[in-house]
């Protein structure tokens, strides 16, 4: 089946098509993953006058692997060119630019929606309630294309909510017939587990906490990662074919290595075999 998610390219982050909104809407604090401190709506000192940033090669080495975690799923390039019509934050009016500081991250919860929409319609097991995806997901797109006013009166939570319900009925046909507590560990707190070897295919590990796990070699095929927190985990060698609802921001923040095997709708990060 052809891979839908990987030929969307308003799902993926442009960042010649807008205004470094990311680096200039969003706050970060001093921490392993930023070099220093930025107030959201104040511009990242790396950024420069083209909206490009300065130190983008050697965003690790100087302290910002937060920024190659990051990915606004398309949000950048739809806010500047649609919602806005190309406008410039930095020769905006004032009020505007602020509003659209605002607006930028509303419209990447949208995008994100969208994405799992678009995956979830990819999926055979899922065929049962595809009508219904299909409705969600031209809902969740006419929201993007909605007006300042419109996205800033939205309520994004509750949209969220009603397509989370939806995610969740396709996770449960995809994952039909398994059981067990292993295989049921949503929400959990594993953050520093030892799952070397394990065997978590087809597990919900809906929003579980893997930070800095162990899951070297572990058996991840088909198994729901939405929301897992992958911040430095280590998967190694790991088998995550067939894995669902897993994002490019997910992956990026994890470690791998060449023989980590990964589903087609995410690529490889440079810095698993880079050394970075």
């Amino acid at each position: 089946m052809e891979d839908h998610i990987a030929t969307r390219s308003d799902l993926r982050g442009d960042c010649a098509r807008c205004f470094g909104l990311c680096c200039v809407a969003l706050p970060f604090a001093v921490s392993a993953d930023f070099a220093s401190d930025k107030a959201a709506g104040t511009p990242c000192p790396n950024l420069q006058g083209d909206h490009r940033c300065g130190i983008h090669a050697k965003l690790r080495p100087k302290g910002f692997a937060g920024c190659t975690v990051y990915d606004c799923f398309g949000a950048g390039q739809q806010v500047s060119q649609v919602t806005f019509a190309g406008q410039d934050w930095r020769t905006a009016p004032r009020e505007q630019a602020r509003r659209m500081f605002e607006i930028f991250p509303l419209v990447r919860q949208l995008h994100e929606l969208l994405r799992h929409l678009t995956e979830a319609l990819t999926l055979p097991a899922a065929g049962p309630i595809h009508p219904d995806l299909r409705r969600a997901l031209a809902r969740t797109e006419d929201l993007t294309h909605g007006t300042p006013e419109e996205l800033g009166a939205l309520d994004v939570g509750a949209h969220r909510e009603e397509v989370g319900e939806l995610l969740l009925r396709t996770s449960e046909l995809v994952r039909a017939g398994v059981r067990g507590k292993k295989k049921e560990r949503r929400g959990a707190d594993l953050m520093g587990a030892r799952l070397k070897g394990v065997d978590l295919s087809r597990a919900n590990l809906r929003g579980a906490c893997l930070i800095a796990a162990d899951l070297t070699g572990a058996d991840l095929r088909g198994a729901d990662l939405i929301g897992a927190d992958l911040r430095d985990a280590d998967l190694t060698d790991a088998d995550l074919t067939g894995a669902f609802f897993l994002t490019q921001p997910q992956v990026n923040a994890a470690r791998g290595s060449a023989g980590t095997r990964l589903p087609g709708s995410v690529v490889r990060p440079v810095h698993w075999t880079a050394g970075l």
